[in-house]
């Protein structure tokens, strides 16, 4: 099975603690469900699934307190409903009127390389691995992608390039050694459409890599 390697950085970060329920907190680093969506966002097909392996950390974690605007309302999925089935509704939301201003603790000044390959949810002749391989390969290496990469929230876009060839890295100082970082989202589970369940691992980080078990090893938790 053929493994990609993309190199991402970015100005700031925030990979969202889910038990934090009123201001953003980031994880230390991304999580692999982030880091399965910067795959997702250069290629997606219903045909494939994305497995991230590996996470090389390669800048030193720092961190940065923002103080940003943010909508504190949605439109109810009822009015929607009720909209596209009668053909007329309120859908509007008046920004003025659900502005709050919320603290966070983002990641700033980030650099990973992830390692991830896809395995074949349908194997019809017409969805060839070695098609999709090559598809990413190049889009890729072209800066191609479906929406714009970023790094946990859609404000923090990120660049990306392709690793084609095994390239040395100097691990920083501050990330040499074993470091625990304690139950790390992992993915969330959609068995359940209507009721999907976020599942966890417990994430540790040697020389500055993180190993990401399978989805279904025993390390990943409901």
């Amino acid at each position: 099975m053929q493994t990609f390697c993309l190199e991402v950085s970015g100005d700031f970060a925030c990979f969202t603690r889910p038990e934090m329920k009123v201001e953003r907190v980031s994880y230390d680093v991304i999580t692999p469900s982030a880091a399965r969506a910067v795959f997702e966002a250069i290629l997606w097909k219903p045909a494939i699934r994305w497995q991230v392996r590996r996470i090389e950390v390669l800048k030193p974690i720092r961190w940065i307190n923002l103080r940003r605007n943010e909508v504190g309302g949605v439109v109810p999925a009822g009015a929607v409903k009720s909209a596209m089935k009668h053909g007329k509704g309120q859908l509007s939301l008046y920004v003025e009127e659900e502005r709050q201003q919320r603290a966070g603790l983002f990641l700033r000044d980030v650099r990973y390389r992830l390692h991830a390959d896809f395995e074949m949810l349908d194997n019809n002749s017409a969805n060839n691995p070695v098609k999709f391989a090559e598809m990413f390969k190049r889009r890729a290496s072209k800066g191609q992608c479906f929406n714009q990469p970023y790094l946990g929230t859609r404000e923090f876009s990120c660049d990306f390039r392709l690793v084609e060839d095994a390239e040395n890295i100097e691990i920083p100082a501050e990330l040499q050694g074993r470091r625990e970082l304690g139950w790390m989202l992992y993915d969330m589970d959609f068995t359940d459409a209507n009721n999907p369940m976020p599942r966890f691992f417990q994430a540790s980080m040697d020389d500055g890599v993180i190993q990401v078990p399978a989805w279904d090893s025993e390390e990943v938790r409901g």
